[in-house]
């Protein structure tokens, strides 16, 4: 409740979607509020639906983020980083010598009205030091932090100096001259570049991202280089091929992108897309050790620490004796300690597969034209940055067209004054005001008011006839100027080989070698061909333990140990690549392959199978299955005396997915499961003692994961299925009796010579 003397403005959500608002403050004169109403709370209220509310107030900060914040522009920049140059230009930083980046924040909120913390994270990522960029902007002294590292901190702003770069002389090139709008800052004080003149195609060449309200903006960087080369045979030809010139982004941090030429050229089409960026390593075989010493630009170094401990701990990287980080001044390093006979090719390609040493970078060109975003392509990119810097340039021209004019219009004047310049001294000595100087020149001679003004301000040593024929000689050579201006300006071809030409410049002077390789040669990492296929024994018991033993080590073990209460369930003969099915209690089905269970013995209890594959709390493991290549069909057997012939390929994946739900029905308990690799004769048994046989030829397979089955075994109230088994496991005397011919059936009382021989339980099948 807003305090007595406080204007505030509160607001409710109706039921109908509406707001109520209402507005709380003193009066000199207030009526007595009634019985429950808060002091200071007035009568009047307002409604009014939410959707005008927040296309009032919300939609006005929703374009703001978009147009002033997030999203660049075609120079390349963001409103926050023009700002920041542009103090800094205004400083004297482009030729002088480096100041405290203190000072530089406190100038630059004449401009930018955000605290200073936002203003130095903002001119931190810009500078040399801090390697964001592949190109920066800012000449730096002391710690900046690392783009690739979370804990290499920048220091305070006080402790830290700063200028800009060489580069900003083509960034701010001609700004005095016309050549971009101005407009006032925040508050009226002082005058800002809308955009900054850039010289080159800035908007491709700086790493940039942002993320606005419903939309953001992913740019990549691309050598300097390349893209003025590219621009270049652009503005001569429109429909050149971009990727013979520009092949592939390149990055500050390195490393190596694994070039799909297909998926680069729709990234370059179209402006959205992906690729991959891996580290770059060397293999030290006398010491044998892997040096990564280039990471992909999207990740840190502690990030791949994180992954690489999290691996090794879980057992999945055991040629990895140690890793450090052995980073300095030189730059990257991390250090990978192998163990004896490892294949530092094949660890490599596991560790591009398993941690982020290999990662994808998103690709989002939406860029701010005219105050609109639109995501484009590079060559539409290309088109836009062209037609925008023809613009400065032509604005530039006429400006220095503009100049030369005045120049020449004084110097026409004074070439009247060569005529007589006695006369013109005799006019000013006999003028007896200063203010009539200008008028009689202008009367004498028959020139302008400008000219006057010029010629009355020559100097005395000046009047002589030899100053006077060197500036009047100026003449046609202003003249000759201007016309190489104006037919600069009435030729479209000539303008773009003005931009050329500068375009040419800059490569030569700023160009440098790629940085980022491009790998067209790579092999990903497959698990399976790195992994020892060989015979072994799998036994499951019944709560849930796996032993996977050789079949040297079960010759030489003895009896299997189990828990207390647990005993045998299913047993396997495979191989140490074989997949394994394990369902589970909640009608969940997990995938895992021998090779992720470590080789065991018999006196040991094995992997509990609910801890190593993730079971949900509660969840039990109710069989497993050998699937093989997924021929057959999967036998579910419910305590309601469904039954129900699923083909097992409903349960084989195209992906890695080791989990799928829904892998059965549950409207019934499961008495048993069988793997059906040929039709068998199958026996149930029932609570009430009753008992039959059928042949699963008489079950049609189904490819529905969840069908509920056919009903098999007709059941009296309060009974239910308590147990199944292959025909061929039991010792059933009287077989004929229990053999059925029509489904569903009630089956026959089990005769006591046949009781004692059938002892099931629901996980007591073995398969060999």
């Amino acid at each position: 409740m807003p305090l007595k003397g406080v204007d505030t403005l509160g607001q409710l959500r109706r039921r109908d979607g509406g707001l109520i608002f209402w507005m709380c403050g003193m009066e000199k004169k207030r009526p007595k509020p009634r019985a429950g109403t808060p002091e200071g709370l007035h009568a009047e209220v307002i409604s009014q639906p939410i959707t005008q509310t927040l296309e009032k107030n919300y939609m006005p900060y929703a374009m703001s983020v978009i147009v002033s914040r997030a999203i660049p522009e075609i120079d390349g920049f963001k409103p926050s980083h023009r700002k920041l140059l542009y103090t800094m230009y205004k400083m004297g930083l482009l030729t002088g010598a480096r100041t405290k980046s203190a000072n530089v924040v406190g100038q630059t909120m004449r401009l930018n009205p955000h605290g200073e913390g936002a203003i130095y994270d903002t001119l931190v990522r810009l500078t040399r030091a801090n390697a964001s960029l592949l190109h920066p902007f800012i000449d730096s002294k002391g710690n900046f932090g690392k783009v690739y590292s979370r804990d290499i901190v920048c220091a305070a702003s006080r402790y830290t100096e700063v200028k800009l770069e060489e580069l900003c002389e083509e960034i701010f090139r001609d700004i005095e001259h016309d050549t971009v709008d101005f407009a006032d800052n925040y508050d009226n004080t002082a005058k800002e570049p809308a955009l900054l003149p850039t010289a080159f195609p800035n908007v491709l060449v700086s790493q940039n991202q942002g993320i606005a309200v419903g939309m953001a903006s992913q740019m990549c960087g691309f050598n300097l280089a390349e893209v003025c080369r590219t621009t270049a045979a652009f503005l001569k030809n429109p429909d050149c091929d971009i990727l013979d010139t520009m092949p592939a982004p390149d990055f500050p941090t390195g490393g190596e992108i694994i070039y799909d030429a297909d998926a680069m050229r729709q990234i370059y089409e179209t402006g959205r897309g992906s690729f991959k960026v891996r580290a770059r390593w060397r293999f030290d075989k006398a010491e044998n050790i892997i040096e990564i010493t280039e990471l992909p630009y999207t990740t840190t170094l502690e990030a791949v620490l994180e992954a690489v401990a999290r691996l090794v701990k879980d057992g999945k990287l055991k040629e990895i004796s140690d890793m450090r980080d052995e980073t300095d001044k030189t730059g990257l390093k991390l250090a990978i300690d192998l163990r004896r006979g490892t294949n530092p090719d094949t660890l490599m390609q596991k560790l591009f597969k398993m941690t982020p040493l290999c990662d994808s970078f998103n690709c989002n060109f939406n860029i701010l034209v005219a105050g609109s975003p639109r995501v484009m392509g590079v060559r539409e990119l290309l088109e836009e940055w062209c037609a925008w810097r023809t613009d400065c340039v032509r604005r530039r021209l006429h400006f220095d067209a503009s100049r030369l004019r005045e120049r020449l219009h004084l110097l026409r004047g004074l070439a009247k004054i060569l005529l007589d310049i006695d006369k013109a001294i005799q006019i000013i000595r006999e003028t007896e005001e200063e203010a009539e100087v200008v008028p009689n020149l202008m009367i004498g001679f028959g020139i302008d008011e400008k000219q006057a003004e010029y010629v009355a301000d020559i100097r005395l040593r000046n009047i002589n006839r030899q100053y006077i024929l060197r500036r009047t000689e100026e003449i046609s050579k202003l003249e000759g100027e201007i016309a190489e201006l104006e037919g600069t300006l009435a030729d479209k071809m000539r303008l773009k080989g003005v931009i050329a030409a500068e375009l040419k410049a800059i490569e030569k002077k700023y160009g440098a070698p790629r940085r980022t390789l491009l790998a067209y040669d790579h092999a990903e990492y497959q698990p399976e061909e790195h992994i020892e296929d060989y015979p072994v024994h799998v036994f499951v018991s019944r709560e849930g333990y796996l032993k996977k033993i050789t079949p040297q080590s079960l010759r030489m073990s003895g009896e299997h140990k189990y828990k207390d209460g647990d005993g045998p369930g299913q047993s396997f003969a495979a191989g140490n690549k074989d997949e394994f099915l394990f369902f589970t209690t909640n009608q969940q089905c997990y995938k895992a392959r021998m090779h992720e269970f470590d080789d065991t013995k018999a006196s040991l209890l094995g992997d509990y199978l609910p801890s190593k594959l993730g079971f949900d709390a509660g969840e039990q493991l109710a069989f497993c299955v050998r699937p093989g290549d997924y021929s057959g069909s999967l036998l579910l057997v419910f305590e309601n005396g469904k039954a129900a012939r699923i083909e097992l390929s409903g349960f084989a994946t195209v992906s890695n997915r080791r989990l799928l739900k829904n892998a059965y029905s549950g409207l019934s308990p499961l008495a048993a499961a069988f793997h059906l690799e040929e039709e068998a004769e199958i026996m149930l048994m029932a609570s009430d003692t009753r008992a039959l046989i059928f042949h699963t030829a008489a079950l049609t397979p189904k490819t529905t994961r969840t069908t509920q089955g056919v009903a098999v075994m007709s059941l009296k109230a309060k009974s239910r299925v308590t147990a199944a088994k292959r025909l061929a496991e039991t010792a059933l005397l009287n077989q004929t009796r229990y053999r059925v011919r029509n489904l569903p059936a009630a089956g026959a009382l089990m005769r006591p010579e046949d009781t004692g021989e059938v002892q099931m339980t629901l996980n007591t099948t073995e398969e060999g």
